[in-house]
């Protein structure tokens, strides 16, 4: 009757939690890729940078628009004066009073300044380019960083359930080795190591479970989720064929994210040096003043009173001829630069190549190792099962029967792990080849 009553417990544990199990959301991974968009900080950190290069890429950054400055101001003096004037007379006047009032609109505007302001606007639209492919990257390494949280949640899952079902045979054989017992069949010792072995397999699935409720609030991090939202993932894992792969990396000269930004670099700093010849050319400015000056003088000025408005315009050319040598050395070191970002590009060239090989190489040894693993739990399935009904013949001892039992164990969750293992490696070779977002979205 005891027994009878764990058995019923023991289901109705593993029922109430598969019910609960498919109560919660069906976290898919475009759901979750979706969510870490929109929320991961990091990602919305990189959109902010991609906001403020877009901004300073703008007409109102770029120097090709004229400054319209508005000045207006007011003096006044009291002093005491003397005067002569040209037919000899003289005039004294004490605490003579003048004021004076302007008012104007000034309009700066350069016309040419030797190309700098060209190639400096070139320059920054180029450095947004770079934001927009540094803002790309980050989105990579974050979705790596999700995927790699995403199927260790779905592996351990898995192991959970793999578990499981190992508890619940040993159950059995307990149930079966008291009934044995009880009819004289076998001694008590086989009683004591099943209920031994129940006990190990409750303590690793309560850690298993334990370490998956802290693998889902890392992935909530990533998506800057509640830490506590309730999910379950999608165990699903299908892999790209050989022919798509072999495509991606041919193409990755292209599209590899760290090759595109030194390419990047090359031509801002191409144009900075452009930029720096600007100094062996003169610049012409145009200026333009509308305004209106009044003044109210004491009786020692020619004039009582002088009111005037209107406007004036003029051009001004300026060369510097030399400037102690900075700018020539200026245009010396920016070239120097160009031709470091040369050297770095072409160094990149060689390390994404070998990263590419590696992760290539990784890439189909977890794929074989996975396909090995598969085997293997077919081999122990079959092992296990023959293995149980040698042991209901009392052909082989439950310590036999416990090694089957946990090779089985092993092989399954070896499975599990070969599998996002796998599919991991190819994310990353996804990502060196520049083709990790075109692939998950």
């Amino acid at each position: 009757m005891k027994n009878t009553i764990i058995k019923l417990l023991f289901y109705f544990f593993v029922s109430s939690s598969f019910i609960q199990l498919q109560a919660q959301v069906v976290l898919t991974k475009q759901e979750a890729i979706a969510q870490t968009l929109q929320n991961n900080f990091g990602i919305q950190v990189s959109n902010n940078v991609v906001l403020i290069a877009e901004n300073n890429a703008s007409l109102l950054n770029s120097g090709y628009l004229p400054s319209l400055t508005g000045i207006a101001g007011a003096d006044y003096s009291k002093q005491d004066q003397e005067a002569t004037f040209q037919d000899g007379t003289a005039s004294k006047v004490f605490g003579a009073e003048t004021d004076r009032y302007n008012a104007s609109l000034n309009l700066n505007y350069t016309l040419f300044d030797g190309l700098g302001r060209y190639y400096n606007y070139k320059s920054i639209k180029e450095q947004y380019q770079l934001s927009e492919l540094q803002a790309r990257e980050t989105i990579e390494v974050t979705i790596l960083q999700l995927f790699s949280v995403y199927y260790e949640v779905a592996r351990l899952s898995e192991n959970v359930s793999v578990l499981q079902e190992t508890l619940l045979n040993t159950k059995k054989r307990l149930t079966r080795a008291e009934y044995q017992f009880e009819y004289g069949q076998n001694t008590r010792l086989e009683v004591l190591n099943a209920k031994v072995d129940i006990t190990a397999d409750s303590i690793n699935l309560m850690q298993i479970k334990q370490q998956l409720i802290n693998a889902k609030r890392d992935l909530n991090v990533v998506m800057n989720l509640d830490l506590e939202s309730k999910f379950h993932v999608d165990t699903l894992v299908t892999f790209i064929n050989d022919l798509s792969i072999e495509n991606f990396i041919l193409e990755a000269e292209t599209k590899n994210i760290r090759l595109l930004q030194a390419e990047q670099n090359i031509k801002i700093s191409d144009f900075d040096r452009k930029a720096s010849k600007s100094i062996y050319l003169p610049s012409l400015g145009l200026q333009g003043s509308y305004g209106w000056n009044k003044g109210n003088f004491p009786s020692t000025n020619f004039l009582s009173t002088n009111t005037s408005v209107g406007f004036s315009t003029g051009l001004n050319l300026t060369w510097n001829l030399f400037d102690g040598g900075s700018g020539i050395t200026n245009v010396k070191n920016t070239k120097i630069q160009l031709t470091n970002r040369e050297l770095l590009k072409q160094e990149l060239q060689i390390q994404v190549q070998r990263d590419i090989a590696n992760a290539n190489g990784n890439y189909k040894n977890r794929i074989a190792i996975y396909k090995l693993q598969q085997q293997n739990v077919e081999t122990s399935s079959d092992n296990y099962l023959r293995s149980f009904e040698r042991y209901k013949l009392g052909q082989i001892t439950s310590l036999e029967l416990r090694q089957a039992q946990i090779n089985l164990l092993n092989a399954k969750t070896n499975k599990n792990l070969a599998k996002y293992e796998a599919k991991l490696a190819e994310l990353e070779l996804l990502q060196l080849t520049g083709n990790l977002l075109s692939v998950v979205f």
